[in-house]
């Protein structure tokens, strides 16, 4: 898929059963990077039956909260499966999580299709298809130890969006609405973004020259990512702005998203990967996280990093002025602060200040109460004890 948004049905929410609404228990449950898991969930108890039974299996993230969340859905599911999980979520950087994976420290993460592309396999363009792209790396990787299972619908890539507000003025859908726009009105269209996005080519000035789009250079204001979402929402300085498309404040700010009509932005598809030496040994775990990953959407992703990044800031004024990417800035360096998510650059918790301690118990709090409810929520509706079927062993893979 492109980034083009998907409106949420109310299946989203209420159809997360087994698995899914299992693996919505976020992290916080107790949880330790580096320690076997620590929660309610007893072998047998999705109605997965065990056939995990006897391993011993590793998961591991990023350090971001949308890529913990997915990490912790997976160690979830094993540990349901019968499985022993060791937690080694939240690794600083996307290079230590691949090499975790790629090396068999690890054993299973959610991994993104546009990271592995351009970051991970070196190619400069990305491939527009998301299926493409997506069997693209899986065919490259192999030779690297690592197997793409299919990836879901999630989309965690760049956008621009306006509030619903301004939208009801202009009534923009599309970026095309946008060149449209400078061209009928240019003084209208003022759009903040982070000082990165503004001067690259797979940015700001790669989509004006996609679309065909002079944006005024006194109507671009660069500011810090977190910035943008308020901007945009509360003030009248923008009307559009920079966004990531899996974002809780999207929603959470009346935000409308702008379709990316001519998938100008890499695709961004998260997919689990799994060291191969694991998958041969256990190809069970296809059938366990297919269903996980098919109804991963963006607007679930959206729902799930709110609930940290929003309602926790919210509840415990939680000071984060940025929220995240996935995948590290440069090639091959996980330490680089910010870049656009293409054409070999990704972000990683870009403008995010340090937490104090106070604010990180009060943040916890809030994650474990919430672990707590979906794993009730989980239980209520867990379907009957059936065991998987086999893994496919067909080109598929």
């Amino acid at each position: 898929m492109g980034p083009q948004r998907r409106r949420r049905a109310t299946g989203v929410r209420t159809g997360l059963a087994g698995a899914v609404v299992l693996a919505l228990a976020l992290s916080g449950c107790g949880l330790k990077s580096g320690s076997p898991m620590v929660d309610d969930v007893v072998p047998g108890s999705a109605g997965l039956g065990t056939p995990l039974d006897g391993a011993s299996l590793t998961v591991t993230s990023k350090n971001f909260s949308e890529n913990i969340i997915l990490g912790q859905m997976i160690g979830l599911i094993f540990k349901a499966a019968g499985a022993e999980v060791l937690d080694r979520t939240n690794l600083p950087g996307s290079i230590s999580a691949r090499e975790a994976i790629r090396q068999g420290d690890a054993d299973a993460m959610y991994e993104y299709t546009g990271t592995g592309w351009i970051t991970y396999l070196g190619h400069a363009k990305p491939i527009t298809d998301p299926q493409k792209q997506w069997e693209a790396v899986r065919a490259a990787d192999r030779k690297n130890g690592v197997t793409w299972l299919p990836q879901s619908t999630l989309n965690n890539t760049y956008a621009l969006a306006i509030s619903k507000k301004n939208n009801a003025k202009y009534h923009l859908k599309t970026l095309s609405d946008v060149a449209a726009l400078t061209k009928k009105n240019p003084s209208a269209v003022t759009i903040c973004v982070e000082n990165e996005f503004a001067s690259r080519n797979d940015g700001l000035p790669g989509m004006e020259k996609a679309y065909g789009m002079s944006i005024p250079g006194g109507n671009i204001k660069k500011m810090d990512a977190g910035i943008v979402y308020t901007q945009v929402s509360k003030s009248n300085s923008c009307l559009l702005g920079e966004v990531f498309t899996t974002d809780g404040r999207i929603k959470a700010m009346d935000l409308d998203v702008l379709q990316d009509n001519k998938h100008f932005f890499p695709n961004y598809n998260a997919a689990p990967v799994i060291h191969t030496a694991t998958f041969d040994k256990y190809p069970v775990i296809a059938a366990l996280l297919d269903p996980l990953s098919a109804r991963l959407t963006t607007e679930v992703a959206q729902q799930l990093n709110a609930k940290v990044d929003v309602e926790g800031r919210t509840r415990t004024r939680w000071p984060r002025t940025g929220w995240s990417r996935r995948g590290s800035s440069r090639r091959g360096d996980a330490s680089s602060r910010s870049g656009a998510p293409g054409r070999g650059r990704v972000r990683e918790g870009a403008g995010r200040p340090a937490a104090s301690s106070k604010e990180l118990v009060a943040k916890n709090r809030l994650q474990r109460s919430l672990c707590n409810s979906m794993v009730e929520a989980w239980q209520r509706t867990r379907p009957a004890a059936t065991a998987p079927r086999p893994a496919p062993r067909s080109s598929t893979w």
